[in-house]
């Protein structure tokens, strides 16, 4: 690790809103690709309707050090007038083909009460061009933020996502071809949070999930029990715009290390519209023993670790359904 150089701060500024939000990153053979919620941070406008109305967002790097902006994924919308997509999760499939379950809200909301929440699944060969696969049937109607991981053994999907009909907490469901999915009940229960993520690091499986004051850390060794493992991003960093906490985060792990991918309101203790602008920044964590640790201030990063790097396995996908 002594070779490699500290990352960007911030990594990422959306050019045209200012309000990059909930990153998910894949990679596709050739280039990483950055989706995001495009918060519209410079709009006027009453409420919270800033917050709606947005787009997914794309950037894409070849290291995962510099991010080139490409536009937004303008194959999502499916009916007519403005709508509100958010948190894109995607995962690939052992045939190569891309799953996206992306959480969407009819029209521009300026309250957050009061509407329907659903995860719209779509696939894709390419990342750009997505065709829908229809809603995901789960356990309400008011439930966003999906996260899915491979099961053990090869034996199918798992998604967690929030459940805000049900205490705003983490629910889980199953599948075992990631289109149909059967609800397991909730997973975590201890506080309201959302945007769960989870991830393989040092032989065991980890969560994170945002409660707004920071990201609470679990860890399992069979992705069914659950045990607290702390937390993480709950202060402010060091590196320019790290201010805050660490909201919405998504995970790149390599066999000792891995990439957090969160976001932050720099500005947030300003005035005006200025304290909506976010960034997307990066972390490194490792595992000492049952905790993560965290390097927030320095992030050594050369090339982010992808499949078919030497380090990893060639093809991490290959065995799974």
């Amino acid at each position: 690790m002594a070779s490699l150089v500290p990352a960007p701060a911030p990594l990422y500024e959306d050019p045209v809103h200012a309000g990059p939000t909930d990153p998910v990153v894949q990679y596709d053979g050739r280039q990483w690709w950055m989706f995001y919620t495009q918060r519209r941070s410079d709009v006027a406008a009453p409420g919270v309707a800033w917050v709606h109305g947005t787009a997914i967002g794309v950037a894409t790097s070849v290291d995962g050090r510099d991010w080139l902006y490409r536009g937004v994924l303008d194959s999502l919308p499916f009916e007519p007038g403005t709508n509100t997509f958010w948190a894109p999760e995607i995962v690939r499939a052992h045939d190569g083909v891309f799953h996206m379950y992306v959480s969407y809200i009819r029209g521009v909301p300026d309250r957050w009460e009061g509407h329907d929440r659903r995860i719209l699944h779509y696939t894709s060969v390419d990342l750009w061009h997505w065709v829908q696969a229809g809603p995901v049937a789960l356990s309400s109607r008011q439930v966003i933020d999906a996260c899915v991981h491979p099961l053990p053994g090869g034996s199918g999907w798992r998604m967690w996502y929030k459940d805000e009909a049900h205490g705003s907490y983490t629910w889980a469901a199953d599948s075992a071809d990631l289109y149909d999915w059967r609800v397991r009940g909730p997973v975590l229960e201890h506080r309201a949070h959302e945007g769960p993520n989870v991830f393989e690091l040092d032989g065991r499986y980890w969560m994170v999930v945002d409660c707004w004051d920071g990201q609470d850390v679990f860890r399992s060794d069979d992705l069914d029990e659950w045990t607290p493992a702390g937390r993480i991003l709950d202060g402010s960093g060091t590196r320019a715009d790290d201010q805050g906490v660490g909201h919405h985060a998504d995970v790149v792990a390599g066999p000792d290390a891995a990439w957090i991918f969160y976001f932050t309101h720099p500005d947030r203790d300003g005035d005006g519209p200025a304290q909506r602008r976010s960034v997307v920044q990066l972390a490194r964590l490792t595992a000492d023993g049952d905790r993560l640790l965290l390097d927030r201030d320095t992030v050594p990063l050369d090339t982010l670790p992808r499949p078919g790097h030497p380090s990893l396995d060639p093809d991490p996908y290959a065995a799974r359904p």
